[in-house]
């Protein structure tokens, strides 16, 4: 393990974070995205989240070097596909942009490939049928901040054979990740305990029962959460939340309705840190 290579598809919050864990552990990674300036901001951030992580004394400096130097960002599909043994997916939330992406990646990457989808809840089954070797595609949800948490949820489609389960864990496990393996149901098992949590955190906000720093501080120093429900949220991106609210929803029915309040965050472009506003203001972005 190490010698493969690794190739990262969306440079954004996560795909950046997905990145950093394998090339810090050794893998060659090429991480791509299709809009110059998505990947220059990946490029960023990146370089940043390493930088404070030698500030705090949590990273070697010869580490970050390093890292930086086994992943190259690049704009060119074909190019970063091409070699690669694990293609990583972490393109937005949608079922048709990934399966969009799963036909194009099955058009390019090597055959004996893995075709790994960072989706939280949309059907692994669903998006490997967009491709002719849906044995071969199976999900890799890293949770967020994918450098920092330890866990990655692994998700089997109905197709997904035992190889490349297997031989993804393993990959996994050489990038320093300890796996969960589910099968394929509406959020897995991480965001369908999840996602309703951070929504009913907007309910409760909207109904008032707590200053949102209250309900952040209950969950964190009363449950022991590393982030309360609505910094969760303004971190990973409110329309990113909705969109998985929105998807169980979709799946399970109305005991999974979206809060209101979210709702019309994400209306007003209220997204969270990214855009400077959310929950809690974050400065001019």
């Amino acid at each position: 393990m190490g010698h493969e290579k690794i190739a990262v598809i969306g440079l954004g919050t996560m795909g950046s974070q997905i990145a950093i864990v394998f090339a810090r552990a050794g893998f060659e990674t090429l991480a791509f995205d299709q809009d110059q300036d998505r990947l220059d901001q990946g490029r960023k951030l990146v370089r940043d989240f390493l930088e404070k992580q030698v500030a705090k004394g949590k990273l070697a400096p010869e580490l970050r070097d390093q890292t930086l130097a086994r992943l190259q960002a690049v704009f060119d599909l074909d190019a970063a596909v091409a070699e690669a043994d694990l293609v990583v997916e972490a393109v937005f939330e949608d079922v048709a942009v990934k399966r969009a992406v799963f036909a194009e990646l099955d058009r390019l990457a090597r055959p004996e490939a893995i075709l790994a989808s960072n989706t939280s809840t949309l059907s692994i089954t669903e998006i490997a049928a967009a491709t002719q070797k849906p044995e071969r595609c199976i999900g890799a949800h890293f949770l967020i901040p994918a450098a920092l948490t330890p866990l990655v949820e692994v998700t089997r489609g109905l197709a997904t054979s035992d190889a490349t389960h297997d031989r993804l864990v393993a990959l996994l496990k050489a990038a320093g990740k300890d796996t969960v393996t589910v099968n394929d149901a509406p959020g897995f098992a991480i965001n369908r305990l999840y996602i309703p949590l951070l929504n009913e955190a907007f309910f409760a906000l909207a109904e008032g029962v707590a200053k949102p720093e209250d309900i952040d501080k209950a969950c964190t120093l009363g449950l022991g959460f590393p982030l309360g429900p609505l910094a969760a949220s303004d971190a990973s991106g409110l329309d990113v939340v909705l969109k998985c609210v929105e998807s169980l929803h979709h799946q399970l029915g109305d005991k999974y309705r979206p809060a209101p309040l979210l709702v019309k965050l994400v209306r007003a472009g209220r997204l969270g840190r990214k855009t400077g506003r959310g929950v809690y203001e974050y400065g001019k972005k």
